[in-house]
């Protein structure tokens, strides 16, 4: 079973491997940009950064085909790799937005169930014209 947090890499938009692209994907970085680093890395730090590039590309899995039809919306893609970078701060974040919406609903109820609210005085008023 493939988990949509984890560390993938991203054969459609590959260059060699795959593991920058996926670099990329899972940080939310430029792909680029990190193709620009992992250059500018392994020139200065010949030869270790380009034996981990290509231990990376042999251990890692594949990006499953599903991934790449879901990831249309970039919202969605926008919070898969927050949820990567820091899944407790994700959780946290939902459930707010999730109190957020509660707490707009119980007053939009209060609002129209509330027999002293503003609209049923007027209701009243009508009535007794």
């Amino acid at each position: 079973m493939s988990r949509r947090t984890g560390f993938y890499l991203d054969k459609q938009n590959r260059k060699f491997m795959g593991v920058c692209a996926g670099i990329a994907d899972y940080t939310g970085f430029d792909v680029t940009w990190v193709r620009v680093a992992t250059v500018a890395i392994t020139l200065f730090g010949f030869p270790f950064p380009l034996i981990a590039y290509l231990a990376i590309g042999w251990i890692a899995d594949p990006k499953p085909g599903n991934f790449y039809l879901e990831e249309v919306d970039p919202e969605d893609k926008q919070f898969w790799q927050k949820t990567r970078a820091a899944p407790g701060r994700s959780i946290r974040e939902v459930r707010s937005s999730f109190r957020d919406i509660d707490r707009r609903l119980r007053d939009i109820e209060l609002a129209y169930t509330n027999p002293n609210s503003r609209l049923a005085r007027e209701i009243d008023d009508l009535k007794h014209q």
